[in-house]
């Protein structure tokens, strides 16, 4: 256990909302420094810049730099706003290049980069986002920083690389399908809380234990996003839903879905999933709700939720650890809203 001084923190994790109330300060330093870095870029792109950066997101890769990095009493660091602004950088770049491979219309209720300047446009967008990621993270005193986002990055890009070439195809285990979702989107996450654990001088043990939540924290929410693509609401949730099945990407909701069909219903599904055929997107929700997917689907969500309490739990008395945990808490509450909306 780490031997850092003791904090009092609540017997409670704190509540969702709670917590990003408690960031307001931090994600609003974040948002300025992000409007700064328009000036960086080339006058030509500054507008097409300008709308990835957005307020409407989540921000929850930023938030768990802050949050791993918490110190009581302290004012937003410098460097955990310029940490936060690189992971939030690399994440747009891969919403830019993820909708323009889902042929998706909408994020965060308005119309994609790739659906306002053309798919075309928006690849090298997406490059000059991660371009200058990389750039902001160079300008920390240490090259350990830019190393760690750079090597994130790279296991992110290979993450949807391997998602790409595996579309429209049925032959992918529960295994492959966590590997996938181990890179693409957990990554991000892990090196967040990494970093901002590490940044904010906490031992080594409890950097390593906030990397390991922040892992399986990212393979929860990613769960949970597949989940969402089938069981949501386009106008709550803000982005394009059903392109999973559209797009052949074989996600746990299907993998679920096919594990239960009868023979001839599963044939008819791969079919749809290799493009055969058009996708029964309203069928195939039926089929789910009828056979159970969603609590199977849930369960998962539940297993990597538990998994991220516990990497924390020797460390009860560090100021991050209630806070991270609100995070877990807030997630299993929009599962709960998800399944009830049904």
């Amino acid at each position: 256990m780490s031997s850092s001084a003791a904090v009092n923190v609540p017997a409670k994790p704190h509540a969702f909302a709670g917590v990003f109330g408690m960031l307001a300060p931090h994600l609003a330093d974040l948002d300025r420094f992000l409007h700064a870095q328009l000036g960086a870029f080339e006058p030509e792109i500054r507008t097409m810049v300008d709308y990835c950066i957005d307020t409407s997101g989540k921000r929850l890769r930023p938030a768990l730099v802050f949050l791993s990095g918490w110190r009581e009493g302290k004012e937003p660091r410098a460097d955990l706003v310029r940490l936060a602004a690189v992971v939030e950088l690399v994440h747009l770049a891969t919403l830019v290049h993820d909708d323009i491979m889902d042929e998706a219309d909408v994020r965060r209720s308005r119309r994609t980069a790739a659906r306002e300047y053309g798919p075309t446009a928006a690849v090298l967008l997406g490059d000059a986002l991660f371009a200058h990621a990389l750039h902001l993270a160079t300008q920390f005193p240490t090259t350990e920083i830019c190393a760690a986002v750079s090597e994130s990055t790279r296991r992110v890009c290979a993450g949807e690389i391997v998602q790409t070439l595996r579309r429209g195809s049925t032959n992918i285990t529960r295994a492959d399908y966590q590997r996938i979702v181990d890179l693409k989107t957990a990554e991000l996450f892990r090196v967040s809380c990494f970093l901002g654990a590490k940044l904010a001088g906490f031992a080594g043990d409890y950097v390593e234990a906030a990397a390991r939540f922040g892992r399986h924290l990212g393979i929860a929410y990613q769960i949970y996003d597949d989940l969402v693509d089938f069981f949501g609401e386009e106008t709550r949730i803000g982005k394009t839903l059903g392109t999973d099945l559209a797009s052949g990407k074989l996600t746990l909701p299907l993998i679920a879905l096919l594990e239960r069909l009868p023979e001839a219903e599963a044939a008819a599904l791969v079919a749809e999933i290799s493009g055969q055929r058009p996708p029964q997107l309203a069928l195939r929700l039926q089929q789910m709700n009828e056979l159970g997917v969603f609590g199977v689907v849930a369960g998962a969500v539940e297993t990597e939720i538990a998994a991220a309490k516990a990497a924390l739990r020797p460390w009860p008395e560090l100021s991050p650890t209630p806070l991270l945990l609100g995070l877990c808490e807030g997630l299993e509450a929009q599962v709960a809203g998800l399944g009830h909306r049904r």
